[in-house]
């Protein structure tokens, strides 16, 4: 069979191999041993060089299938086999019209529900969750408090799931796309929130809310929310710990607040919130922002965008980092340096939140390394529900969304006119604050790996609307205090624990029950090391505490920057060969496509050079460099899967394992899954070239 066939594993569950070539029965026999056992793979015959083999939904070793097919021969151990015999069933020829193939156990069902776009937030986090290291749990945000009194676990589920019947987003997921411009959301019938009690002394709560922040949510089933509650002691009047974990990518922390207050108000009645479904709900909001017309919002954002060169990270005298996961550093205002910050933010006609802007501006002029006026960004969080839609202020769902905000700080210039400056900046921002910044990115024409920001901040403001003027801390009680107070019920306040981003830094600010001001910087190791997360903290948290004693409205930037002292000299280390991926032909025409050549295990460098020389097709040409893995295999194809262009995998026999695998890893977050075009060997590649041309061209030109 070798040089012979050629095999295209097209999209669908279960996977279907396209088998081109003369088929030699023996030879396919060898293969089909080395599925595992139970497989059951179904054979059925076109013509005699063309042939499609299914495989049981179970099982899924098309990958490796394909590279024994197209005659690879790897090391022992190399395949997913196990040696068990696997018999292919023929089935009968096709008819005038296929069957359509049922979704696989497990997978929600799609065909009956409404399904509509992601919107460019929910795409950029899912972009983000894909090519995420394994472990890591992006965007899982918690909020957990305690509940003094007698906690009804039934009646507590009840009400959750009486609230998840009226709102829209507790039952959402998203359902993979038909087409490649990307995944869609679905609003299931019924799906209930997960709430789990844990009775005293059965695990240690820390443990269990770590150990719930780091289990990750199934982008395509429903239910982006979970509830446990842990006895903190023995007994029936608590205090109970409650802890609501939820995913950024249906419900942001404005949402868990309202669904909370309605949910509340079903336990105290022991029967369901007042009303019907809540309109407009998350697929109105989706709807309306499909229907926007972007033309004035590009515009803006044109002008807007922070300027490429601008310094978007503090400094870091450790260096670079290369440790894993996300570290976790806070700083805390007292009530009385609070009050005194927000004063003297109002004197000047600016808020707490302009200040914080102002602070983190300061640090990153400071990592510029300029003495004179340098540019800088970062990202500011903002609400998302101040849109032209009816109801969208009481509206759960993921409208949160980091904007980048840039600025040019001169030493030179008073103080007072930068933080004018920030306010003016975020107010001109509202207008537009439903879109994404992936957008943005694309309207400013950078570079896919020049990043607009490195850090994101978010102000979480109390939740009366109007800010104390004294000592009294803000008024963030629970509405429903009364109701609690008859029932021997009393609850603590929410604390939150911030979610680990795909930005190197993000600082959350809030004011806690006493009225003090809390920030909490999460910082992903492999970009920013702890020390240095820790000590920009630090300094923003010196400047809030030191402006309203040092700094007047006429006070020059430079001054407020002496207040960090000298800056300590960054350690710098001499940069090495970044591996990524290279493009071997750019595309004939914008918006063809991409197709992404794996190469195979020990091919020799510029495998595919005569491939591109002789492609007919007008995609791009990519492959990898260095280490050929699944991170860099979907690294490299971010850029397409984010502009929503069809993406194709091709390779020689050896590298279909791995296509396969990120494929796989694309369908299960919302993407349409790319075929897979295997044909030929990396050894012969100056001789299988035009197979294996012949065979992308064949399933690329249909994308």
């Amino acid at each position: 069979m070798t040089g012979s066939m050629t095999v295209i594993i097209s999209s669908g569950m279960p996977p279907a191999l396209e088998l081109r070539g003369p088929l030699d029965p023996a030879a396919l026999a060898r293969a089909l041993a080395e599925l595992p056992a139970g497989c059951t793979p179904t054979l059925r015959r076109h013509t005699a060089t063309h042939h499609t083999l299914y495989l049981s939904p179970r099982h899924l070793p098309a990958g490796a299938l394909g590279d024994l097919l197209t005659a690879f021969t790897g090391p022992p151990g190399s395949t997913a086999g196990s040696g068990a015999s696997a018999e292919p069933v023929l089935a009968p020829p096709p008819g005038p019209e296929e069957p359509s193939v049922p979704p696989a156990q497990g997978e929600p069902d799609h065909s009956a529900t409404a399904l509509f776009p992601a919107s460019p937030r929910q795409r950029e986090i899912l972009l983000d969750l894909m090519t995420a290291a394994p472990g890591t749990a992006l965007y899982v945000e918690q909020q957990h408090w305690r509940w003094y009194g007698p906690l009804d676990t039934r009646r507590y589920r009840a009400a959750w799931a009486s609230v998840a019947d009226r709102e829209a987003v507790l039952r959402g997921s998203f359902a993979r796309a038909d087409a490649p411009d990307g995944p869609r959301v679905a609003v299931h019938p019924k799906a209930t929130p997960r709430v789990v009690r844990h009775p005293y002394g059965s695990a240690d709560r820390q443990a269990l809310i770590g150990s719930e922040r780091l289990t990750a949510f199934d982008p395509l089933k429903p239910g982006p929310l979970r509830v446990l509650l842990i006895d903190e002691q023995p007994g029936t009047m608590g205090p109970v710990r409650v802890v609501v974990t939820y995913h950024h990518a249906f419900v942001d922390g404005p949402s868990v607040r309202m669904l909370l207050r309605a949910v509340h108000r079903a336990y105290l009645a022991d029967g369901p919130p007042p009303g019907g479904q809540r309109r407009p709900d998350l697929r109105d909001h989706l709807d309306w922002l499909d229907r926007q017309d972007t033309t004035p919002a590009r515009e803006f954002w044109t002008r807007a965008a922070p300027p490429a060169g601008a310094a978007t990270l503090p400094p870091r005298p450790s260096g670079t980092p290369s440790r894993p996961g996300h570290g976790r550093t806070g700083q805390r205002l007292t009530p009385h340096e609070t009050v005194r910050l927000r004063h003297w933010a109002g004197d000047i006609g600016v808020t707490e939140c302009t200040a914080l802007h102002a602070a983190w501006a300061l640090l990153l002029h400071r990592a510029s390394g300029r003495t004179g006026p340098a540019p800088v960004a970062f990202g500011m969080t903002v609400s998302g529900r101040g849109i032209l839609l009816d109801g969208a202020a009481l509206l759960p769902g993921p409208l949160r969304n980091p904007l980048p905000l840039s600025t040019e700080v001169d030493p030179a210039m008073p103080l007072a006119r930068l933080l004018t400056e920030l306010g003016e900046r975020a107010m001109d921002m509202a207008a537009y604050e439903w879109v994404s910044e992936g957008q943005v990115h694309a309207w400013s024409g950078r570079p896919a790996e020049d990043r607009l920001t490195g850090t994101v901040i978010a102000f979480e403001a109390p939740a009366s609307s109007t800010p104390p003027t004294s000592l009294a801390p803000p008024a963030i009680g629970d509405p429903l205090r009364n109701e609690f107070d008859a029932q021997d019920i009393r609850l603590t306040p929410p604390e939150t624990v911030p979610a680990d981003t795909g930005v190197p830094l993000s600082l959350t600010a809030h004011h806690d029950a006493d009225g003090g001001l809390v920030l909490t910087a999460v910082n992903d190791r492999k970009r920013l090391a702890d020390p240095d997360a820790a000590r920009a903290l630090a300094q923003t948290a010196l400047l809030l505490r030191e402006f309203p004693r040092f700094v007047a409205a006429g006070t020059p930037v430079a001054e407020a920057l002496a207040l960090l002292g000298p800056a300590a000299p960054a350690r710098t280390r001499r940069p090495g060969p970044v591996p990524g991926p290279s493009v071997l032909r750019p595309a004939t025409r914008p918006g063809a496509g991409t197709v992404l050549l794996v190469p195979p295990p020990d091919a020799p460098a510029g495998c595919y050079d005569e491939l591109a020389r002789i492609y007919p097709g007008p995609q791009t040409l990519l492959t990898v460099n260095g280490t050929v893995d699944a991170a860099g295999c979907l690294a490299a194809l971010r850029p397409a899967l984010a502009a929503a262009e069809p993406v194709t995998f091709g390779c020689y026999s050896g590298g279909g394992a791995l296509a396969y695998e990120v494929a796989q890893r694309i369908a299960g977050h919302g993407w349409l899954p790319p075929p897979v075009a295997i044909a030929g060997t990396a050894a012969a590649a100056g001789s299988d070239a035009a197979a294996l041309s012949r065979t992308l061209a064949e399933v690329a030109g249909d994308r």
